[in-house]
């Protein structure tokens, strides 16, 4: 798998896409009875660009050596990661419902060993962009054309490993890695300005020597167009600095930071669900 048809022609369908991983998001979360929402409802757009458009991937060949790596350094927002999986058919949708459970392979936390098409084992934050530098720099040693994808949180901004690899990357100018940053603004303990503030972004990543785009992280075709015009710088990293809504799609809980790592309730999930079918009234969606 690769990119498919133009962005534009392709819009609809993984503005549908993103709609199925909202609603497996809230399904696996209630089957769980832990686990995060509001960050993973807030990435599915970007999580549907990535393996419905962006990726070269073979879901039935998930270490295809020629794919690109996507490496999720905040792993507590992979009911995303394996809501987009399963659609792209690296498993049964249904295996999302063992989500969190003993003995399953979709973990709290993602586990490279245990469910192939996963790249890193992720807990700890910040960790992500250190392991991401070290698979591109590999990559040119061996002159491969692999594209290396991180994603980040901003609350992990807060890590002092993140500042090294960004230094590292810069320094070496790794143009084979691509990272965006989940710019939701909240963390476990509230918004982010409040808890350490982490403005201005863009001039610390440029100061870093990285390129730095900002886009609407729920607006598909402008992520798009951010990650080909990633493609087409060769002297510097890129950044892609993603302005999402935490809780997309449900919109009494968007941009509400308690629901950081709170999941739905039965009942709030059949409300969650009506709410992410009809759009605010538009049954089945803008794009059905």
């Amino acid at each position: 798998m690769g990119a498919m048809a133009s962005p534009a022609e392709n819009l609809p369908a993984l503005q549908k896409r993103a709609e199925q991983i909202r609603e497996t998001i809230i399904e696996m979360l209630v089957a769980a009875g832990s686990g995060h929402t509001a960050g993973p409802l807030g990435m599915a757009d970007i999580f549907a660009a990535f393996y419905f458009h962006i990726l070269k991937h073979d879901p039935k060949r998930p270490d295809w050596p020629e794919r690109d790596r996507l490496i999720l350094s905040n792993g507590h927002i992979c009911p995303v990661r394996y809501a987009a999986m399963a659609h792209a058919g690296y498993f049964p949708v249904s295996e999302c419902l063992t989500l969190r459970k003993f003995g399953s392979r979709l973990q709290g936390h993602p586990e490279r060993l245990r469910l192939p098409g996963i790249e890193t084992t992720s807990g700890p934050l910040g960790e992500g962009l250190s392991q991401a530098a070290g698979v591109a720099y590999a990559f040119r040693m061996d002159n491969k054309k692999n594209h290396v994808y991180v994603v980040v949180s901003d609350g992990e901004q807060d890590e002092g490993n993140t500042w090294e690899a960004a230094m590292f990357v810069g320094n070496q100018k790794l143009h084979n890695l691509t990272a965006i940053m989940d710019r939701n603004n909240i963390q476990i303990d509230g918004m982010t300005e409040e808890v350490m503030p982490l403005e201005p972004l863009v001039e610390k990543y440029r100061a870093f020597n990285w390129h730095v785009l900002e886009v609407n992280g729920n607006d598909i075709a402008a992520f798009i167009a951010a990650i080909e015009e990633a493609k087409t710088i060769y002297e510097k990293p890129t950044m892609i600095i993603a302005h999402t809504i935490p809780g997309k799609g449900v919109p009494e809980i968007e941009f509400d930071y308690h629901w950081h790592g709170k999941p739905p309730t039965a009942e709030e999930g059949r409300r969650f669900l009506k709410e992410i079918r009809t759009m605010n009234g538009k049954i089945g969606g803008e794009y059905a």
